[in-house]
């Protein structure tokens, strides 16, 4: 691999908060090892209209606080043909960029790849998404800070539910993972959790909020990941309302306030140690690989493995205890 002089970052998909962390990471990586950095704005297309900007130090100051992200994302459907990759790839080459490092989810990866293949150019990437469901990784940035979210939610959704004898079904983000359902409905002590990979069905449902009555639970709170098989939050609530005609029933949906807001300091201290690796493996010669944390270690895992398996399974003992904390 010829050498790298000046290292191109961007984020691309769903913001998710550590993602400013992670460039900053990149960029005094990157300048310490006296590499040069162009950030790249809008993701992949920004590559396509030529949107790049030299970053110095000065560039990542006071942004490891941040949510969202200061190169900004956007979603690109030219980047899908040849031609918007081809036009893409000359403006990376003009700009004198000799290695990438991407910050997103799946679909940045899969990009990644592809120009990666077609164009024999280094990509190191790094998983950015509060769903926590790429392979490779323990944990995804912003997976924490949007737990922490959630459970601050739950907490003063449980406060107005115990005080007007209420149930509330919150609806999270988790279209096709329940880790942040699964996870804040532990911490929240909510007592039922419904998740997309795990089918409960609506008479099971009624079956433990049955069960929390009859030990003179008042009020409860149910949470059900967006992409639950149910119907939507909506309509599982009011299956529940025509069987419980006596429960007084709200629902809350979170939305995208899970994506926002100051990383949590796991997500800040993950985000720095993934930029630092990242630099660090593409200078060592290391490409086509996506950067991750298993236990306390640092990893890599190449980029077709981590596509590959795209099921990403739940903690099955935390729904053993979900479970059990619900009784």
């Amino acid at each position: 691999m010829k050498e790298i002089n000046r290292i191109g970052v961007f984020t691309s998909g769903g913001d998710a908060p550590g993602m400013n962390a992670a460039i900053r990471s990149v960029v005094r990586t990157a300048l310490y090892e006296n590499k040069k950095v162009t950030g790249i704005y809008h993701g992949y297309q920004g590559m396509i209209d030529g949107e790049f900007i030299d970053m110095t130090s000065r560039s990542v100051s006071s942004i490891i606080n941040k949510g969202g992200t200061v190169l900004k994302s956007a979603r690109c459907l030219d980047f899908k043909t040849k031609e918007g990759r081809a036009k893409a790839y000359g403006n990376i080459k003009r700009e004198g960029i000799d290695a990438l490092v991407a910050i997103g989810g799946d679909g940045t990866f899969t990009g990644a790849q592809i120009l990666s293949q077609e164009y024999d150019i280094p990509v190191m990437c790094i998983p950015g998404t509060i769903d926590n469901d790429l392979y490779g990784s323990d944990y995804t940035l912003g997976y924490d800070t949007a737990n922490n979210t959630v459970i601050d939610a739950i907490d003063k959704i449980r406060d107005t539910a115990a005080s007007h004898n209420r149930v509330f079904f919150v609806e999270v983000m988790g279209r096709d993972s329940g880790c942040i359902a699964l996870q804040a409905g532990v911490g929240g002590g909510a007592e039922a959790i419904l998740l997309p990979e795990k089918e409960t069905a609506i008479v099971e449902l009624i079956d433990l909020l049955e069960h929390a009555e009859e030990r003179n639970k008042s009020s409860m709170i149910v949470i059900i990941a967006e992409g639950d098989k149910n119907g939507g939050v909506y309509n599982v609530a009011k299956h529940v309302k025509e069987k419980f005609e006596h429960f007084d029933i709200k629902v809350s949906i979170l939305g995208h306030l899970q994506r926002g807001g100051a990383p949590s300091s796991f997500d800040r201290v993950l985000a720095t140690r993934m930029g630092y690796t990242a630099v660090r493996e593409l200078l060592k010669g290391n490409s086509g690989a996506t950067v991750g944390i298993r236990g306390i270690d640092m990893i890599t895992t190449p980029l077709d493995e981590a596509l590959n398996n795209r099921e990403f399974k739940l903690n099955e003992e935390l729904l053993e205890i979900a479970k059990v904390m619900s009784f």
